[in-house]
């Protein structure tokens, strides 16, 4: 499998961008491998990732991923502080109940941590709620009586967790459809990606 049948989402592209050759990267709640394939197809990572269903580590062993079967609710005791040079959450986060937790250990582990997550506050997913119904779109598909989404939240809370928290943001971007998005993310941005590095000195 070749690097552009590998590429399904655009926050793929943006992490491959914000990481430099050879360099070692944990990925939390991997799925089938897809990412680190991708990342060791484009920037010859060193990766490892981490995942809990059996179906998704069957899966990206069959993908030739390094993958170790653990429950991120639990946190990355296993993992050396600066162990790795990034931490990847990709489209997970909100699917974890220990949000903070999470972060800061993905900021331990890693000398920067990043993530992507579908945003709330996407103005389809507003009109479906301002019509009574929760939103069901391509970055949220589930039904919300099927939906493995344990946390809703928007990128105007995601930042504000973020300046709480001492966690820099170092860049970010937005997406619609696989377009970018500058104007109004928070409103108009399906899917957001972050870059983050520990504030603390």
């Amino acid at each position: 499998m070749n690097a552009s049948a590998v590429l399904t989402r655009p926050d793929y592209e943006v992490i491959a961008g914000w990481i430099k050759p050879g360099e070692r990267v944990l990925d939390l709640g991997c799925g089938d491998g897809s990412l680190i394939r991708y990342l060791g197809e484009t920037r010859q990572v060193r990766g490892v990732g981490v995942e809990i269903d059996p179906h998704n580590v069957l899966a990206s062993m069959r993908n030739g991923i390094n993958v170790i079967q653990m429950d991120l609710e639990a946190g990355l005791a296993g993992f050396g502080d600066a162990s790795f040079t990034h931490v990847v959450m990709s489209q997970s986060l909100q699917m974890v109940h220990h949000t903070e937790q999470i972060l800061r250990e993905m900021l331990r582990v890693g000398r920067e941590a990043v993530v992507s997550f579908p945003n709330f506050g996407y103005y389809r997913h507003r009109e479906a709620i301002a019509a009574g119904r929760m939103p069901v779109s391509e970055s949220l598909p589930y039904q919300w009586y099927d939906s493995p989404n344990v946390r809703f939240f928007t990128i105007a809370d995601f930042e504000d967790l973020c300046a709480s928290r001492g966690i820099d943001i170092t860049e970010s971007r937005g997406f619609d459809e696989g377009r970018q998005v500058t104007d109004d993310p928070n409103l108009n941005a399906s899917v957001a990606v972050y870059r983050l590095a520990s504030g603390r000195s």
